[in-house]
């Protein structure tokens, strides 16, 4: 708490001596799932986000480069009024509250997707030359934390040799799968928790520093198979194809069947699940955000549901069911 009050401390000594603000109160906005904390910024006439970024924690620069890509591609993301790359404090504009985890339903899914897929196009048309690649130690990387934190801290669960195997040769598989699609400017956290329904211009898109050249169905699996929400898998598909068929009209992806575009889609889901399953899991034991273990659970029957349907991963699928993992869920959320 000591040093929670000294970086408030240190903010709102930052914001008089920086900024011509005037009179301001300084409420908290969100935390996230890194190091980064967001807080609102309230004056008499208007609203701002504060995003607190310590610099020996978080790469601001990588935010500003990301975000000036984005509003030169006329995307809707944060104006930057102010930005210390040294304290990693930046004044952004604000976007407002409304989620898309909180508008997402039945009747307004359709044109919530629909206006998330034309931002995604757009993204999708900048050049990504400039960013790091999301190459092969990266995608094994993010995949071994499955197995570090997520098996081995905490569900506990020593793997076997035959286990490990498995494991080993299905990373290696969908490395192999992800690195074949046709390579793109991916957000790499496009989903319900990082798209604001805006007035004009709709979607508002935050959380993009961790952007990469990589591979085309990332994002799109990233939102269709979002862990805050799950939506029935004929539904799923449809939205996956529409689109495939955007893409293609324009002319940023050569025809490609739904048998192709949904395999590519699937594994490449499945190599992001196993990230996220242990992500969720090291916020918990390394940085004790508990929220996220209540995510885990939808996240995994991802896993399990799709791993279920092709070659290359019932290997993979036979040996997550032989772990038991699910109950061992249920039996962790009920300590």
């Amino acid at each position: 708490m000591t040093d929670y009050n000294n970086r408030l401390h240190e903010v709102r000594t930052w914001l008089k001596r920086n900024t011509k603000l005037g009179a301001f109160t300084l409420a908290p906005v969100s935390g996230d799932a890194s190091f980064r904390r967001y807080l609102r910024v309230e004056t008499e006439k208007n609203s701002y986000i504060l995003m607190d970024a310590p610099p020996q924690k978080e790469n601001c620069e990588a935010f500003i480069l990301t975000n000036q890509k984005l509003t030169a591609a006329g995307l809707n993301v944060p104006h930057i009024f102010e930005a210390d790359t040294n304290t990693g404090i930046l004044l952004l504009s604000d976007l407002g509250n409304d989620l898309y985890l909180n508008h997402l339903e039945t009747n307004s899914a359709n044109r919530l997707y629909g206006d998330a897929f034309n931002a995604l196009l757009d993204i999708q048309a900048i050049d990504p030359a400039d960013l790091p690649v999301y190459d092969e130690d990266l995608l094994l990387r993010e995949m071994e934390l499955f197995r570090e934190w997520f098996l081995d801290k905490h569900l506990q669960i020593a793997t076997t040799s035959l286990q490990e195997e498995v494991l080993e040769r299905t990373f290696a598989t969908l490395v192999k799968l992800a690195l074949a699609q046709p390579q793109v400017f991916v957000h790499r956290d496009y989903h319900s928790r990082n798209l604001m329904v805006t007035p004009e211009n709709n979607p508002g898109i935050l959380d993009y520093q961790d952007a990469v050249r990589g591979p085309l169905t990332y994002d799109l699996v990233s939102l269709l198979r979002d862990s805050y929400i799950a939506w029935p898998k004929t539904r799923v598909i449809d939205w996956a194809l529409q689109y495939r068929d955007q893409i293609v009209t324009a002319g940023m992806l050569t025809p490609t069947s739904d048998e192709d575009f949904l395999r590519w889609f699937d594994l490449m889901g499945i190599q992001r699940q196993l990230k996220v399953c242990g992500i969720f899991a090291r916020l918990y034991h390394r940085d004790g955000k508990s929220a996220y273990l209540r995510d885990i659970p939808l996240t995994f029957q991802y896993l399990i549901d799709v791993s279920a349907r092709y070659p290359e991963t019932e290997d993979l699928h036979a040996v997550l069911n032989s772990m038991n993992l699910q109950q061992k869920l249920t039996e962790y959320a009920s300590r």
